[in-house]
């Protein structure tokens, strides 16, 4: 063997050698830095045989359990001892973000009294961002305004979790909508080319907003016949006149008769009784041509009013329709005159009491079976 060979053979054994000695070198530190970690500077509540402290002002009878909780300024925050370089060092670890800050919130179905399928042709757009209310409410504004029917917006509040109507001015922003357009109203059904100008404008809103437009199909014309047809049967106005016998009654003493009453005048030129939760009961109009005003009642006379009652449109149009007979009974007995049918034929109580049965009762009953009750959000929007 050459002396090259001996010297390389040498020189392998060294490396070997010097590679073995730094393996135990670090095996020996890691042993020290884990003994060092592993070394109890705390008590353990599991191994060690006291329980940690009970939090000032709070007591602990003998052998009573006593759950470990965050210290004072903690709340919201850990903090743990970690060694480094041979250090504890205290680090304060954040928690994550509320799970319903992070989490999409279930929107849930839309109340049937913001929108309901029965009555109304609805189109749902999920948007990618938020869009605040009234860019969403103007974007199609010239194209809606072309449509006969009332278009009624809803979009899903995240901040207070629940469906809202979006009011043209809102700035609150929306990602989940939902837009309705109303199939009935007083002057009948929807008509074809309304419908072919709504689904238009909502797909060119959803191509704007860079949603989806999901329009459900439905017979919808063929609904919208079926629910005038519901709308024609239970459609009544009751009126209740009251005529003078001779003298006029003067527009002063109307006025201090119906502000009595807690009525009240407004622009419409009628006085309005409205129950507790601001929802219209019954009117009183004049029976001539001229209508009521601030100005005008001081000065005007009348020869008769009338009484209305708007069936589809008051809950417990029974309890309604007696309050209103009762009223202008009293307004007859002060200015001197007498309750008569429109063929101007005094009206008996009989015949009071049959309009009662026929044209107020049976109705509210049909749309009560329908689904559809008086005085409902529905209703109010099929009778506007």
């Amino acid at each position: 063997m050459t002396e090259l060979q001996m010297g390389l053979i040498g020189l392998g054994t060294a490396a070997v050698a010097g590679v073995f000695a730094y393996n135990v070198w670090q095996d020996r530190k890691a042993r020290r830095l884990a003994e060092k970690v592993m070394k109890s500077r705390h008590a353990d509540v599991l191994l060690d045989g006291e329980a940690p402290a009970a939090p000032e002002g709070a007591s602990r009878a003998p052998g009573e359990r006593f759950e470990p909780s965050l210290g004072e300024g903690m709340a919201g925050a850990i903090a743990v001892d970690v060694p480094m370089d041979g250090e504890a060092t205290k680090i304060r670890i954040e928690p994550l973000e509320d799970a319903d800050d992070v989490a999409e919130v279930p929107a849930g179905e839309v109340p049937a009294a913001l929108l309901d399928p029965r009555i109304e042709f609805i189109v749902t757009l999920e948007l990618v961002e938020a869009v605040p209310g009234h860019q969403i409410v103007q974007s199609q504004s010239a194209a809606l305004e072309r449509i006969a029917k009332a278009v009624h917006w809803v979009g899903f509040n995240d901040r207070t979790r629940e469906w809202e109507r979006i009011v043209p001015d809102s700035p609150q922003p929306y990602r989940r909508l939902r837009i309705g357009l109303q199939l009935v109203d007083r002057r009948g059904p929807l008509a074809d080319g309304d419908l072919a100008v709504f689904a238009g404008a909502m797909q060119a809103l959803a191509d704007e907003l860079m949603a989806v437009a999901d329009m459900p199909p439905s017979r919808v014309l063929d609904q919208a016949l079926t629910l005038d047809r519901f709308c024609a049967e239970v459609d009544l106005e009751i009126g209740v006149n009251l005529v003078s016998q001779g003298v006029a009654f003067p527009g002063t003493k109307i006025r201090a008769l119906a502000e009595a009453a807690g009525m009240m005048l407004g622009e419409d030129g009628l006085f309005t009784r409205y129950d507790d939760d601001g929802r219209v009961q019954f009117r009183l109009q004049n029976f001539e041509s001229t209508i009521f005003s601030p100005e005008s009642v001081k000065t005007l006379t009348t020869h008769g009013l009338t009484f209305v009652l708007d069936v589809p449109r008051v809950d417990h149009g029974e309890r309604v329709f007696y309050q209103m007979v009762e009223l202008a009974r009293r307004f007859a007995d002060t200015l001197q005159g007498v309750l008569v049918d429109d063929n101007r034929q005094p009206l008996s109580d009989a015949q009071l009491d049959h309009i009662r049965r026929e044209f107020v009762m049976k109705p509210q009953a049909t749309m009560a079976a329908y689904g559809l009750p008086a005085g409902s959000p529905q209703a109010l929007r099929l009778f506007a």
